[in-house]
């Protein structure tokens, strides 16, 4: 194990800026929006307690004043008839208080997680409606981090800190207010300490939001790092890789430590610095009171009042209040920029632009009459048809048959890198077409072009005759069964995952569809059968058993058009004699994509298509392509095994 002294992290530039203008405005737009009469609410209740805790400077000052006036008479009876009533005064203002701070907290905790509850839904949703690609280029451990420290951080923002400034803030006003009402030489020695407090924040202040911005970032990144290890680790442990994993771990963590440090190092020097500040500008206020009441100096204030003890043992309360809650204030700035830092970046998720789709043919069940009539069907028929609106608002119906056609199409995942040059594919209703050839020859890329994961640069696909362009997204992918050559299985029970290609499907269904795959055979030997839990992508299962339910997945779709992308890689040969015959009655009546590198597959395939760095360099059937000689004929001659 690498020592974190040994590994140090390479220096990182400091962010340029806090947060972007406007984040603040924007979260409290949304707070408004999802809570539009409870938010008020709580400012109100907020700011009524904050007013009542000033005001007892207020009626200690009366207070003062009457015993003062009454001390010489000695009569109580008198005195209490105008002291009693302040003090009544005093005690409702405090019962008001407590019973508004009840209910000001009771809001802000259902404000807070209904809040962050909306935000995360709103979030996810927005994430379902990213492009493939959006997965591609980020790190799905920094996108968890989203949901996570980043919301995190949005919860101290609006359970602690607003509800903080806004009743400091207010306690801040308002004893500044009552402070000028009586005396503004005392109060212009409290505003220049109040200018050493602000001098010292800023400093200390600004010294660790630039640490705090750049720990959401590090966070984020050692996340990303975890998780990418805890889905590798079977390949860490292969290779022998644990040391220097753990050095890369330490680096990070280690940049981490250091950034935890630097921010909470000026953030907790500032508490104590402006405490120690308003405990020398109370001294300091205390004496100068003194020796303005020993020199009898005359008073400036708008009250008009004479300088006297009354003012000063008020005025000396009231500057522990104003020094206290300026030093709350000046505490809330790391939370600030940590909630607005993690603002931004969820704002950023929300903001990504989503899929684009201006289809408008949808897919439909349909039943055909005996005169070649369609119509739309309400239940599943087995049969499916394009139902395309027209700009006179007439409806027209095309049997959907499985006729897909790439016309030159060109495609790049990055601008001046292109995968696939010039490409044509014709598939005809019930054909098998195969793609074969090195790995990174474009194979996979057409698939994902045909479900517009991605779209093209140039040329065309069409449908059915129809512009892939004009039909939704969601319903092209729905006409379209895919068995990726990676297996995702998700929380739940075998059965549930099967349903999963067609949530409809009854058990019935999804048990026909496991057999027509090849999967009941070891289904019925788990230990709760269709009803065992699955976890952990499918971690209590072969990778073989995985795929074989990812198989029955597409079957009990029932769609028109089947992709197989390396469907039976991880399946040893006998077992895939086994699953071949079901993959044979699967794709009876399909059109059907095959990506295989086992050559043995895709011999009885229509058309093969031999690909190299994203051309097409053969086509034909197996036999015409053995006697020509070519590539394919090399292929096979050579290895059964595309390397």
């Amino acid at each position: 194990m690498s020592n974190n002294n040994s590994s140090k992290a390479p220096k990182r530039q400091m962010p340029k800026h806090v947060f972007k203008a406007g984040v603040f405005k924007r979260l409290l737009k949304m707070l408004f929006k999802f809570y539009p009469k409870m938010v008020p609410i709580t400012i109100f209740g907020i700011i009524f307690t904050a007013v009542a805790s000033a005001i007892p400077a207020v009626f200690m000052q009366n207070v003062i004043s009457l015993i003062e006036k009454w001390q010489p008479v000695g009569d109580w009876a008198l005195a209490s008839q105008e002291i009693v009533p302040n003090v009544m005064v005093l005690i409702v203002m405090y019962v008001l208080s407590i019973i508004s701070m009840t209910v000001e907290t009771q809001l802000v905790a259902i404000i807070t997680q209904g809040f962050l509850s909306k935000m995360r839904t709103t979030m996810f949703e927005g994430m379902q409606n990213l492009p493939i690609k959006y997965f591609d280029t980020h790190k799905h451990g920094d996108i968890m981090s989203y949901y996570t420290n980043d919301i995190d951080t949005l919860r101290q923002l609006i359970s602690q800190s607003l509800p903080t400034i806004v009743r400091a803030g207010v306690i801040v006003i308002s004893v500044l207010f009552i402070m000028i009402y009586y005396s503004l030489w005392l109060t212009l020695i409290v505003l220049l300490g109040v200018v050493v407090m602000l001098f010292v924040s800023k400093k200390a202040g600004g010294g660790s939001a630039k640490y705090f911005i750049r720990l959401q970032a590090a966070v984020a990144k050692q996340e990303g790092y975890v998780q990418e290890m805890m889905n590798g680790q079977k390949v860490v442990k292969v290779f022998c890789h644990e040391d220097e994993c753990q050095e890369n771990f330490d680096k990070l963590n280690e940049a981490l430590y250091e950034d935890n440090y630097s921010a909470h190092a000026y953030a907790n020097m500032l508490g104590p610095i402006i405490q120690n500040i308003g405990n020398t500008l109370y001294a300091v206020l205390a004496i100068v009171g003194g020796v303005l009441l020993l020199a009898k100096a005359p008073n400036l204030s708008i009250s008009g009042m004479a300088f006297d003890i009354s003012i000063v043992i008020p005025f000396l309360n009231m500057t522990k209040q104003f020094t206290g809650n300026i030093n709350q204030l000046s505490q809330q700035i790391n939370s600030i920029v940590m909630g607005l830092a993690g603002a931004e970046r969820i704002f950023g998720l929300m903001d990504e632009q989503p899929e684009e789709d201006k289809g408008y043919v949808t897919l439909v069940n349909c039943k055909v009459d005996e005169n070649g009539n369609i119509s739309e069907a309400d239940e599943h028929t087995g049969k499916w048809a394009w139902k395309h609106p027209h700009g006179d608002g007439t409806l027209t119906y095309t049997l959907l048959r499985g006729d897909v056609r790439m016309t030159d199409v060109d495609f790049e995942y990055e601008k001046g890198k292109p995968v696939l040059h010039n490409v044509t594919v014709y598939a005809e209703p019930g054909q098998q077409v195969a793609f074969v050839g090195a790995t990174g020859a474009g194979k996979t890329t057409i698939t994902n072009l045909i479900n517009r994961f991605y779209d093209i640069a140039d040329g065309k696909i069409r449908y059915d005759g129809i512009n892939i362009n004009k039909i939704k997204k969601s319903d092209l992918r729905r006409s379209l069964g895919i068995v990726l050559q990676e297996t995702n299985l998700f929380t739940g029970t075998v059965m549930d995952n099967i349903r999963y290609g067609r949530l409809e499907a009854t058990d019935a269904e999804c048990i026909e569809a496991a057999k027509l795959a090849g999967a009941d055979d070891f289904i019925t030997r788990l230990p709760n059968g269709y009803n065992t839990e699955l976890s952990n992508n499918g971690a209590n299962l072969s990778q073989g058993q995985r795929q074989l339910i990812a198989i029955a997945r597409a079957a009990v779709a029932d769609p028109p058009v089947m992709i197989l992308d390396e469907a039976t890689s991880s399946i040893d040969t006998r077992t895939e004699a086994i699953v071949q015959k079901g993959m044979d009655k699967l794709m009876e009546g399909r059109t059907v994509f095959v990506i295989a590198h086992r050559l043995s597959t895709v011999m009885n395939s229509d058309v093969i298509m031999v690909l190299d760095h994203g051309r097409i360099i053969e086509r034909g059937n197996h036999e015409k392509l053995i006697a020509e000689k070519g590539t394919y004929y090399r292929l096979y001659t050579g290895a059964f095994e595309l390397e």
